[in-house]
């Protein structure tokens, strides 16, 4: 059976630079059960080396792991020197000529950054860099003063959980958590022993002889979690950690997740596509669009002064740009928006599409400042209510109940009037 690689965000394979050496985790390893399969990194990217197989039965397999650090093998985190800087400080350049990626990213210890982005926009990319598995282009690369962007990933003391997590499949919950500090020189019986105990702290210990294959996604999803951890490493990568889940084990597994990355003492870097697993899950977001920076800040900023078009989706705001004069705030492209803010020059205007209030004849004798004619062009359900996607003067979404979209007699193509009031609005400068 060949293990997949990981995808990129757009569910496409990465390319591979073809002047880049070739990971030895890449492989093809023999298991021992006797089939042919490729590990694709999944060990080396949890900060340990990959060696001819797991560890056989007489528990001798011995291989230099971390960087060789003997302290791992004690099961601590490194020392550290308290002038030394700390936490990681990165500029990720990825060339890969119809795509560049260019992020810088800092994060002090126990700190959890969350990249946000849409398909495609360079975040599994960014992840691939950080655990090694993608060679940079420039930039650099520093983990607690160190630098790695030349170190190979079975050298970093990088902890990986890929989304389809990528347990040994021969191997049982306790050997899976165990085969990383097995790898960094710990005797069999000591490595099963700080598996057992990771695999309590996960709450899994009644699981420790199952399979893979006899366990749920969130039983699955926590082996990961605790293999990676189980190295100690400096620096916890995770790629849509809980896309693999169905939603009623998803809410049960994000808050477990989010009480055990509250506990890692180091760096933790979450990719998702999933607004609200970034919100609960992360103290900092960075947002990634077409390989940039586009904005960072901590979930409620972001929230409340989106910066562009997918953020504002994102978060459920319907978001305009314009020139500020007062409580007026004129539009790039259509109409001026009253606000509460006084502002002057460039702002954004933002407010919830469940601000908006629709009818069908223009309203007679309103008060409302914010009145446009607009026109549906769609309709769709959004949890308990009808979104109505509007064009017109001011295209936007407005959100009502089922019986008054059906009041209205709304289907696409009906004349609607759209009022939104001035307190409803947020402006703040662009």
């Amino acid at each position: 059976m060949t293990t997949p690689h990981p995808k990129a965000a757009d569910g496409t394979e990465p390319s591979r630079d073809p002047a880049a050496p070739t990971d030895p985790a890449q492989d093809a390893a023999t298991t021992t059960d006797g089939t042919a399969r490729a590990q694709d990194t999944a060990a080396a990217a949890d900060g340990t080396p990959v060696p001819q197989g797991p560890p056989g039965p007489d528990g001798e397999t011995r291989t230099a792991g971390a960087g060789g650090n003997p302290e791992s093998i004690e099961g601590r985190p490194p020392a550290t020197d308290p002038h030394q800087p700390s936490g990681l400080d990165a500029r990720l350049v990825v060339d890969r000529g119809t795509f560049r990626l260019d992020v810088t990213l800092k994060a002090d210890p126990g700190d959890v950054l969350a990249l946000l982005g849409p398909n495609g926009a360079g975040k599994t990319t960014a992840l691939r860099a950080l655990a090694g598995l993608t060679p940079l282009t420039e930039g650099h690369l520093h983990l607690d003063g160190t630098p790695l962007a030349h170190t190979p990933p079975e050298s970093r003391p990088v902890g990986v959980v890929f989304q389809d997590y990528l347990l040994f499949p021969h191997l049982s919950a306790l050997d899976n958590v165990a085969f990383g500090p097995r790898c960094q020189g710990v005797r069999k019986a000591e490595a099963r022993a700080q598996a057992a105990a990771w695999l309590e702290r996960m709450g899994l210990t009644a699981h420790a002889g199952a399979k893979p294959r006899g366990l749920s996604g969130g039983q699955a999803q926590r082996v990961a979690l605790a293999r990676a951890l189980a190295t100690r490493p400096r620096l916890l990568l995770l790629d849509e950690p809980l896309a693999a889940l169905d939603a009623r084990t998803r809410l049960e597994v994000r808050a477990q997740l989010r009480r055990h990355l509250a506990e890692f003492e180091a760096v933790s870097v979450l990719v998702t596509h999933d607004p609200l697993d970034a919100m609960v899950l992360a103290d900092r977001l960075v947002v990634v669009e077409h390989g940039r920076v586009v904005q960072e800040g901590t979930p409620a900023d972001i929230a409340r002064h989106p910066r562009t078009d997918y953020i504002a989706r994102l978060v459920g705001l319907n978001l305009y740009r314009g020139q500020a004069a007062g409580h007026t705030v004129r539009l790039d492209t259509g109409p001026a928006i009253t606000t509460t803010e006084e502002l002057s020059g460039p702002a954004f205007v933002a407010f919830p599409p469940s601000a908006v209030t629709l009818f069908r004849d223009r309203p007679s004798g309103a008060s409302a400042r914010n009145l446009w004619r607009c026109e549906v062009a769609g309709l769709e359900t959004y949890g308990d209510q009808i979104r109505a996607d509007l064009t017109g003067e001011l295209p936007l979404a407005a959100d009502l109940t089922t019986v008054a979209a059906a009041e209205l007699d709304l289907h696409p193509g009906a004349p609607v009037w759209a009022t939104v009031k001035a307190t409803q609005t947020h402006a703040y400068p662009a």
